[in-house]
């Protein structure tokens, strides 16, 4: 449960005071933490295909070992500060504690599904992961030559002593505790060895057949580490072998303003990130006190900070059995998405009419079809696009190099600073410059966010802007498996406006004023508080009131703050929030008017959509923005409106209304900030809006 400071009554002080009790804001944090427990909840559904449930279990591992890479990781460097609370009063010391009670309460449910639940049925369904106490004298003696032959000649034991102090052990690897007794062939005295596992070993093995007896056998490469290890101390007792793993704060640093060159600089930082400072200690169950003691000590880390599993440590890596075994019957149904005719056309199509893309239902096909065909144009004169996550081997950056070498004049703002994809996109900055397009690092201090493409075009004896205007990246394999808006267009004031923030991004120009956009960190957080406002005086004066939005996470102060007000004067606000919300709804006389759903299902919910009924001329935007202090203040943005009356319709029934009917995959938030899953009701037929949209669209 995400919990605030604590439980005011909301009473006393002015308005603007009362709005500001710290008990009316979740922890970001925790409310982050808490979205995992709903990840997990899908891998605990018996109604879900095995090997899906599976995948879930591994995305919830996977978002943990994020959520102590940054949040946590930067929760320390707050707390070494002295840092003030943020709107809900808790200091970083106390939300770090709570972290610890609810990340081992996650740890636990995530260990209990995977040894009670997931293990044995996919055991029974023909796909075992072995565990070593089960293993048949031909599987351990197969494993063991494997050890000797393919894992022992990479490895490099360290014992422990003067001579060899404690190696460095990279972010969130594989490492094996040794204990040890005897003497060793120099006479030197045992007691403890570090076992490293190399990131070239394979993390699951799978066994032949002729030696497990079926086709989809598999081992964690930890258990054989642990059931071998002794081979790598010949002449020494082996009296314990418990496996580790540490996560470390992988936040990169750069003050941007001291450096002369952000590439070099960022170069140079991501060099140590494996080995920023400890923020989590993962170790065996069974692993003795006084070992845990030393290991702690090592990783300058609290009591708090450790982890003990039952299990493996790495368990997100048996996401290598979901794509390993080739079952169609435990996984989702295949779907394929609904291509739009005419592709050959992209010009012609979207010079008569605007194009919607809904993503993944909708191919992303029209968006490299329009990039190649602009690459390849003659009247195609120039190219602009933002680049924030692309992907390996994107065909994107192939058609942008294609269009340099083609003469055209391409510029690319590649933002250095996307978390974890920092070196990928210095290599592709690299790429592009090679090929002859003008690469540009974005604004200092603002990581640029837009989703932006622009192409110029001569047609006849003007030149016309066609448009690209997105909610998620240009990376062709997220978009068949995030929910996510795109919009082709060529109206002259959305051009217009895309142009002058490219300029703007690239040509260090004054502010601007746009016509039809809403930008990041300009114009989008007063036009945003101003709609919600504008509801509120709506609501004031009897009209009919409405604020509808969808995002990934909310917690900036005076957003909240509005909708309470607008809350307060009779607006009806639903929200559909997936991760952290710091909202707290149903408060008698502050925001009982306001209700919060998380949905979680088949695909990422993705896109951000904010709509505002405006006494009957609704404003609709999409956007790549969450209504965060950081994507609204502190980031390149843009919330770009769906003009054409039908598309905006459609934009509204399937990602908003679609997704407020939903009793199958939705989770609403309560006011204690527990969530609670939403069940359809007595005559009420289920409703999936995943489902419906991949019923309608993809048929």
């Amino acid at each position: 449960m995400a919990t605030a400071a604590n439980t005011s009554s909301y009473e006393g002080g002015s308005e603007s005071d009362r709005l500001r009790d710290p008990a009316l804001y979740f922890n970001r944090e925790l409310s982050q933490l808490d979205f995992n427990f709903r990840v997990l909840a899908q891998a605990q559904d018996a109604n879900m295909p095995l090997l899906e449930r599976l995948r879930y279990l591994c995305i919830s591992c996977t978002n943990l070992d994020e959520f102590f890479e940054i949040r946590a990781g930067t929760l320390r460097h707050a707390q070494d500060l002295g840092l003030a609370p943020g709107p809900d009063g808790l200091a970083p010391a106390a939300v770090l504690a709570r972290i610890h009670d609810r990340a081992a309460d996650l740890v636990k449910d995530q260990y209990e599904c995977w040894n009670s639940v997931l293990r044995p049925a996919l055991s029974e369904a023909g796909v075992r992961v072995l565990h070593r106490d089960n293993w048949t004298d031909r599987q351990t003696e197969w494993l063991r030559t494997y050890f000797r032959e393919e894992i022992m000649p990479v490895l490099s034991p360290l014992g422990l002593d003067p001579a060899h102090p404690f190696p460095k052990i990279l972010n969130k690897s594989l490492n094996i505790v040794v204990v040890l007794k005897g003497r060793d062939a120099f006479g030197r005295a045992g007691h403890l060895a570090i076992v490293r596992a190399p990131r070239s070993l394979p993390r699951i093995i799978q066994l032949p057949e002729d030696v497990s007896g079926g086709p989809t056998d598999f081992v964690f490469l930890s258990a054989v580490l642990s059931s071998f290890v002794d081979e790598l101390f010949p002449g020494m007792k082996v009296e314990g072998a418990y496996q580790f793993r540490v996560t470390r704060n992988s936040e990169l640093v750069v003050d941007e303003e001291e450096v002369d060159n952000i590439a070099l600089a960022l170069r140079d930082e991501l060099a140590g990130r494996g080995y920023l400072r400890a923020v989590r200690l993962e170790i065996a169950e069974q692993c003795p006190k006084p070992i845990v003691r030393t290991l702690l000590e090592n990783f300058d880390l609290p009591e708090t900070a450790v982890y003990r599993i039952n299990g493996p440590v790495n368990l997100n890596r048996v996401i290598q059995v979901y794509d390993l075994v080739q079952r169609p019957d435990l996984k989702f149904p295949p779907f394929q998405s609904r291509v739009m005719p005419g592709l050959e056309g992209m010009f012609d199509i979207v010079g008569e009419r605007d194009v919607l893309l809904h993503h993944p239902f909708e191919s992303f096909a029209p968006v490299l079809e329009l990039i190649k065909q602009a690459a390849e144009d003659p009247n195609v004169l120039a190219i602009k696009q933002t680049l924030y996550r692309t992907g390996k081997d994107s065909p994107i950056v192939d058609h942008l190099v294609q269009a340099a070498r083609n003469g055209k004049d391409v510029t690319v703002v590649v933002e250095l600073r996307a978390r974890f994809d920092e070196e990928a996109n210095l290599g592709l900055a690299d790429r592009l410059q090679d090929a002859g397009v003008q690469v540009v690092y974005g604004v200092v201090n603002y990581k640029t966010h837009a989703k932006m493409l622009l192409i110029v075009r001569r047609e006849g004896r003007r030149l016309r802007r066609y448009v690209h205007l997105g909610t998620g990246n240009y990376h062709s394999g997220t978009a068949r498996v995030y929910t996510d808006f795109g919009l082709i267009t060529a109206d002259p004031d959305i051009g217009s406006d895309v142009h002058q923030i490219f300029q703007q991004i690239s040509g260090l120009a004054p502010a601007i004023k746009l016509k039809r956009l809403l930008q990041s960190p300009f114009t989008l957080h007063a036009g945003v508080l101003q709609r919600i406002d504008r509801e509120a005086r709506h609501a004031r004066a009897g009209k009919p009131a409405r604020i509808v939005a969808k995002m990934n996470a909310l917690n900036e102060p005076q957003v909240i703050r509005a909708l309470y007000q607008a809350s307060q004067a009779g607006v009806q606000i639903d929200l559909v929030v997936r991760g952290a919300c710091t909202l707290r709804p149903g408060v008698p006389g502050i925001s009982d008017n306001i209700r919060v759903r998380s949905i979680v299902g088949r695909f990422l919910e993705h896109h951000r959509v904010y709509w505002f009924a405006n006494d009957g001329a609704p404003d609709l935007f999409c956007s790549s923005a969450d209504w965060l202090e950081r994507n609204l203040l502190r980031r390149v943005e843009t919330a770009f409106p769906v003009i054409d009356p039908d598309l905006s319709r459609r934009v509204f029934d399937e990602a908003l209304s679609n997704y407020l009917a939903d009793n199958m995959s939705a989770w609403e938030l309560r006011a204690d900030g527990s969530y609670e899953r939403r069940e359809p009701h007595d005559g009420e037929p289920p409703h999936s809006a995943q489902g419906t949209l991949l019923a309608k669209i993809c048929a």
